[in-house]
């Protein structure tokens, strides 16, 4: 039996992992869902970054958690990643979800594909936030209707300094135990660093045929997905 830490990208709270984990408790694992600060229920609460990487630590020790999965959806991955280094043992393997991965010293905007001004720009625009998507933004990704919808009514807004904080690592995420998912509608091939950090013997790639929020697109074979990296560990 595995404890997964589950935590959401961009917009989102512990709510966009219910049919998942649901999937995991059911094969026997255990779940535990996080929403980050200043989003969600916990939107108003101060957060930056660093912020973040402390939420996803509290959650474990919180629960004295042993052979912990962490799961990180697109930006979550830079604190995921971060938190990954500094549970030590704790950790059983990281698995980056169609995500960024963190580097020293790069935030989450300095990696955006549109270039950090266009995004610091957007968040400058929005009293110092990033807006979720429009319903047409969502387009493409394997998402019906009905699941847009889902989306777009827990959305909200993102704390910019979140995006623009860098990361603080010691070593390369590259030596820790990791899946990486890639979901080919949003780019059939990963990035230029997940590439070279997939060269790692300790990395693997997995790939879905699905958009960019699995979590709702193809909840049960996400949940398959974490299920094997846990037991292939």
């Amino acid at each position: 039996m595995t404890d997964f830490v589950l935590v959401p990208g961009a917009w989102l709270g512990a709510w966009a992992w219910e049919e998942v984990a649901r999937e995991l408790r059911a094969a026997g694992h255990r779940t535990h869902a996080v929403t980050l600060s200043g989003l969600a229920e916990k939107r108003g609460a101060p957060a930056g970054q660093q912020t973040h990487v402390q939420d996803v630590l509290d959650e474990v020790a919180r629960g004295d958690l042993r052979d912990v999965v962490l799961v990180g959806h697109s930006y979550s991955g830079i604190p995921v990643g971060q938190a990954a280094e500094r549970i030590g043992d704790r950790l059983a393997r990281v698995v980056y979800v169609d995500a960024v991965v963190p580097a020293d010293g790069e935030s989450f905007a300095s990696r955006w594909w549109q270039g950090s001004a266009a995004l610091e720009a957007d968040i400058a625009g929005n009293d110092g936030f990033w807006a979720p998507l429009t319903a047409p933004e969502c387009a493409g990704h394997e998402l019906d209707p009905g699941q847009i919808d889902h989306f777009l009514a827990g959305a909200t807004p993102h704390p910019g300094t979140a995006l623009t904080e860098p990361a603080v690592l010691t070593r390369s995420p590259g030596e820790l135990p990791a899946t990486y998912v890639k979901c080919l509608l949003d780019g059939d091939e990963p990035s230029e660093d997940v590439a070279a950090l997939l060269g790692s013997e300790r990395w693997n790639l997995v790939e879905m045929n699905t958009g960019h929020w699995p979590m709702f697109s193809r909840p049960r074979e996400l949940a398959e997905v974490l299920h094997r990296a846990a037991t292939e560990g």
